[in-house]
């Protein structure tokens, strides 16, 4: 009984020790007597009891590496503190067992010195206009390091650049005179393009003032024109008809039977309008005046109507 109890023990341990499953997205490492035997694969895996062993035990997940702030030193000596983040995985579990002795505390270095050395090269204003050109420079640095680690650097991301206060003092001071400096600048190019305006405003103005009086001169001329045209085609008219009535029977006798009473009229007018009576120095051609247009118009009453 004692020895099939011994028996089940050895074969429970036979089983535990052959039988392995392995979960997605892992992969475990197998040492032979203490050589590199070969990688597990997720699922189900079978050992030789006593003679392998699982050496290391590796996640391909992407894994988020915390990257300890610094202290670093740029172009113009000013001190920076700087941390940051790094992504990496694993895609040779056999590298990444045997190539480093601890890949995470050698990215993490390489990660620190390699990040000192870049803002090392550059001036203060630059770090913070070019954190891609830093990050970019970091994960090209580690990648082509961690190959021999088995590890595969994604990429690396600034947190944050932390300069002293001092520093931060002057940076803000910097800022707000420049904000000034656009405030002012925005506010002189506001009331340039005013006046600007204005002074288009009074042109367009004037110059449709000066068009409006131009055209009212043009119409006040063409007007005055049409209106001297009109009397002098009136006038020409009444000439021509007079001539033709004058060309007419009896057309000689009625013009001068029109100037004499225009002429006594006339004289009329004159013995009402002053006490002092003007009188013709040849008195017989008011007389003949007188005596044509009585002529006249007897010789009208005589004809027959």
């Amino acid at each position: 009984m004692e020895f099939a109890l011994v028996l089940l023990v050895i074969a429970v341990v036979f089983i535990v020790q052959s039988i392995k499953v392995v979960p997605q997205q892992h992969a475990w490492v197998v040492e032979r007597l203490g050589k590199y035997h070969g990688t597990l694969t997720p699922g189900l895996n079978f050992l030789v009891p006593f003679v392998d062993r699982l050496a290391y035990k590796h996640s391909l997940k992407e894994i988020p590496l915390d990257v300890p702030s610094q202290i670093c030193i740029t172009k113009d000596n000013t001190q920076l503190t700087v941390d940051g983040i790094l992504y990496f995985q694993v895609t040779d579990p056999m590298r990444a067992s045997y190539g480093a002795s601890n890949y995470v505390v050698a990215i993490t270095q390489l990660a620190q010195t390699t990040l000192r050395s870049v803002i090392g090269r550059m001036e203060l204003d630059r770090t913070f206009e070019e954190r891609e050109a830093i990050n970019s420079s970091v994960v090209q640095a580690l990648d082509e390091a961690a190959l021999n680690w088995g590890v595969k650097v994604l990429r690396y991301e600034i947190k944050d650049l932390t300069p002293p206060p001092a520093i931060l003092h002057s940076m803000q001071a910097q800022i707000t005179a420049e904000r000034e400096k656009r405030a002012l600048i925005a506010a002189s190019e506001g009331r340039r393009q005013e006046q600007i305006n204005i002074a288009t405003g009074e042109r367009e103005a004037a110059i449709a003032r000066s068009e409006g009086q131009k055209q009212a001169e043009i119409n006040k001329a063409q007007g005055e024109a049409a209106a001297i045209t009109a009397v002098a085609e009136a006038t020409a008219d009444a000439i021509r008809k007079i001539a033709a009535a004058i060309e007419q029977p009896g057309g000689g006798q009625a013009v001068q039977l029109k100037v004499a009473e225009k002429a006594v009229d006339a004289f009329a007018q004159l013995a009402q309008k002053n006490n002092t009576m003007i009188v013709p120095g040849n008195m017989s051609e008011v007389a003949g005046l007188v005596g044509s247009a009585m002529a006249l118009m007897k010789s009208k009453a005589v004809q027959p109507g």
